[in-house]
C-alpha cells in the first residue's frame, strides 16, 4: 500500500498558534490524535508523526521552517519516504473561500499563498492535493498578509473545532475514497458562512 504524506502549513512558535495562517497546523494536530501519535523532530526540518490513517500508512508533517520556506521540508520528506506528488496532501488556509467552507483540488496556482508557491517550486510540480481551509477575505482595506497573521475572531472560534474536525475528515477521505468522491461529499456540506468581523 502506497504511503501518503499529509502536510499542514503554518508558522512555528506559540505567537502564531491561533493565526488564520496556521489552520493547516490545527488540522494536522487533529489528525495526529486520530493516528495516536505525537509529533517529533525529523532531520527534514519538520515535526512528523508516522502511523496509519484509515488503514493506510501516513506521515503527518508540520514544517518547522516559516511558511514561505515550506517547500524544502516537504521535498525532503517526500524524498526520504519515497512519496510521489500525487500522494502528497497539503492542508492550508485559503482567502478566496468563505470561512466555514472547505475545498479540495489537485494542481492549480498558488493564489498568492507563499507556502504553496514554495512547495510547488521544491516539488517541481503543481500536481499535489490541496485541502483548502476557507478563512474569507479581510474586512475593509486590511492587508491580506496582516489578516492571515491574526487569530480567528471570537465569532469564528465558536465553529473552529468543528471545521478543523471536518478538514481532518476531508484529508482522511482523500486517502480512502479519492479526489472526486471527496469533492462530492464535502463540497456540498459547508457550514453556513459566518460574516467576517467588521
Amino acid at each position: 500500500m502506497d504511503r501518503w504524506l499529509i502536510v499542514g502549513l503554518g508558522n512555528p512558535g506559540p505567537e502564531y498558534a491561533g493565526n488564520r495562517h496556521n489552520a493547516g497546523f490545527m488540522v494536522l494536530d487533529e489528525l495526529a490524535v486520530r493516528v495516536g501519535g505525537r509529533f517529533k523532530a525529523h532531520k527534514s526540518r519538520a515535526e512528523i508523526v508516522e502511523g496509519r490513517l484509515a488503514g493506510a500508512p501516513v506521515v503527518l508533517a508540520k514544517p518547522r521552517s516559516y511558511m514561505n520556506l515550506s517547500g524544502g521540508p516537504v521535498k525532503a520528506l517526500a524524498d526520504f519516504y519515497k512519496v510521489l506528488p500525487a500522494n502528497v496532501v497539503v492542508v492550508h488556509d485559503e482567502l478566496d473561500i468563505p470561512y466555514g467552507a472547505l475545498r479540495v483540488k489537485i494542481g492549480g496556482g498558488d493564489n498568492g499563498h507563499n507556502g504553496l508557491r514554495s512547495i510547488t517550486k521544491s516539488l517541481a510540480t503543481k500536481e499535489y492535493l490541496r485541502v483548502r481551509f476557507g478563512v474569507g477575505r479581510p474586512p475593509g482595506r486590511m492587508d491580506p498578509a496582516d489578516f492571515v497573521l491574526r487569530d480567528f475572531a471570537t465569532a469564528e472560534r465558536k465553529d473552529l473545532p468543528l471545521l478543523v474536525d471536518r478538514a481532518a475528515d476531508v484529508a482522511e477521505s482523500l486517502i480512502t475514497s479519492g479526489l472526486e468522491a471527496t469533492q462530492n461529499t464535502f463540497h456540498a456540506s459547508d457550514l453556513k458562512p459566518i460574516k467576517p468581523p467588521r
